[in-house]
């Protein structure tokens, strides 16, 4: 029906795919958020801005992911490092929001728990995925 000279790559396909489907779950955050806002759910100074900054960070990565996609395939990074190029940010966005979410459960909470290491684990993952990914984009 329509043509394209624009093609994804098999992977970047796969991972754009999944990537988008994760939007719901934004989505469905978001609403929490406004049950925060609105004060339907008692939660913490401390509570509240982790809540936003890990929606922040999902939304944000989601859309960087999306777009380092696309700069994956131009690169021609192949076997780990075109994996690591592709699904580095999209883990990230995986990683840090939930390190955000996780580290900030439960009743009363005022600074975060043990699942604040997934937010170091995000970091690391968005750090080797943009890397590489700039990195193969210079040398292609």
């Amino acid at each position: 029906m329509f043509e394209s000279a624009f093609a994804l790559s098999d992977a970047s396909r796969l991972l754009a795919g999944i990537v988008l489907l994760t939007v719901v779950t934004i989505e469905f955050g978001g609403t929490f958020l406004v049950r925060i806002a609105s004060g339907k759910v008692p939660f913490t100074e401390f509570q509240k801005s982790f809540s936003r900054a890990g929606h922040a960070h999902a939304g944000v990565l989601v859309i960087f992911s999306l777009i380092g996609l696309v700069l994956a395939d131009a690169t021609g990074l192949e076997g780990a490092w075109g994996w690591i190029a592709r699904a580095g940010i999209p883990a990230a966005a995986i990683l840090m929001s939930g390190g955000f979410f996780a580290s900030m459960a439960g009743k009363g909470r005022t600074e975060p728990n043990k699942a604040v290491a997934l937010l170091y684990a995000g970091a690391v993952s968005l750090a080797a995925g943009t890397l590489t990914l700039g990195v193969g984009l210079l040398a292609a």
